[in-house]
């Protein structure tokens, strides 16, 4: 049994193609921001992006585990899903005493796993942090042979902690973008540029160029203008 989270025929993906899970946010954000960084290795940073690494070492400074009554709590906890293709990090992994919960290893009683993930700044207006969310725990619904309804979001700028269900729609929504992102991956092509608003928050505006938008690859824009200079 996998839970809600079904395998991809029999093995699903090969492990040597498996994604980074957290792309899927990149991706939401733009998808060529995703394959700038995954597809063409190419990475700027930003205040929003130093500051988001900041907020997550913060998180994973404190100790692994931590067991408070019928709370246990896990951090930088590594997940995976051969189904989807992909492997993390969870900022944190709350599990609560329940009856109808799953053994963990090395733990009595049975456990019901909530994922919570940490996020600099204030909540969005796209999908892309919920997506990253159900897809952590999708991972852990397929690790641990459980059903995972929600979990939540927690904002440091708001200090704010958003619930997020785990609908059928938003889980169709994480299953399609890993299918075009390991698409692009294998074929190794990046979106064109398409300037939008969110262009000027972008960590990879200069990189990306969104005014040239009939350059695909940033790496054939390059190499056009070290041949004109040798012309």
């Amino acid at each position: 049994m996998f839970g809600r989270t079904a395998k991809r025929g029999l093995d699903g993906y090969p492990e040597d193609s498996w994604l980074a899970l957290s792309g899927i946010q990149h991706f939401a954000f733009c998808p060529r921001q995703w394959a700038l960084i995954h597809v063409e290795q190419q990475w700027v940073e930003n205040y929003l992006t130093t500051a988001g690494l900041l907020e997550h070492k913060r998180v994973h400074d404190y100790q692994a585990s931590e067991k408070r009554g019928d709370l246990l709590i896990l951090r930088d906890l590594r997940v995976f899903s051969r189904y989807l293709g992909i492997s993390g990090d969870c900022d944190v992994v709350e599990f609560h005493a329940d009856d109808n919960g799953v053994s963990l290893e090395g733990r009595e009683g049975l456990w019901r796993p909530f994922p919570v993930e940490y996020k600099h700044g204030k909540p969005k207006d796209n999908d892309a942090d919920r997506m990253q969310l159900c897809a952590e725990a999708m991972c852990l619904e397929e690790m641990l042979a459980c059903d995972i309804e929600e979990g939540a979001l927690f904002y440091q700028r708001t200090k704010h902690r958003e619930l997020v269900r785990f609908e059928d729609e938003l889980r169709d929504e994480v299953r399609k973008a890993y299918e075009t992102m390991h698409d692009l991956m294998k074929k190794g092509y990046t979106p064109k540029a398409r300037k939008t608003k969110r262009c000027d928050a972008c960590s990879l505006k200069d990189v990306c160029l969104p005014e040239l938008a009939r350059t695909a690859s940033v790496n054939e824009y390059i190499q056009s203008h070290m041949d004109e200079g040798t012309q």
